[in-house]
């Protein structure tokens, strides 16, 4: 897998889980609104090294519980992505300057 493979899977990663916490936010927000259903976000693999979020109405109210939880483990999963990302930028740079030596 090529640096740029790694970089793109982060950040891929990280804009499933910002449209994940877009659907907490949503729910947070609906939660005392009459006849709202809570949003669910599923994470599903599209093709190697890719990743989608699809979102889409439950049957069951909002638990604000469930949210906090939900929004605690989409802002690790976006910061580990992020630290990929970040990892796969050093390790580029480091390929660049051996080149250049």
């Amino acid at each position: 897998m090529s640096i740029s493979n790694i970089a793109g899977t982060a950040l891929l990663g990280m804009r499933a889980q910002t449209r994940r916490i877009s659907a907490i936010a949503s729910n947070v927000a609906n939660s005392s609104t009459p006849d709202y259903n809570r949003l669910n976000t599923s994470l599903t693999s599209v093709a190697p090294g890719s990743v989608e979020a699809i979102v889409g109405p439950t049957d069951s109210d909002v638990n604000p519980a469930t949210e906090l939880t939900d929004l605690i483990e989409a802002e690790q999963s976006c910061e580990a992505n992020a630290m990929v990302f970040e990892t796969g930028a050093d390790m580029w740079e480091m390929l660049m300057s051996i080149k250049r030596d």
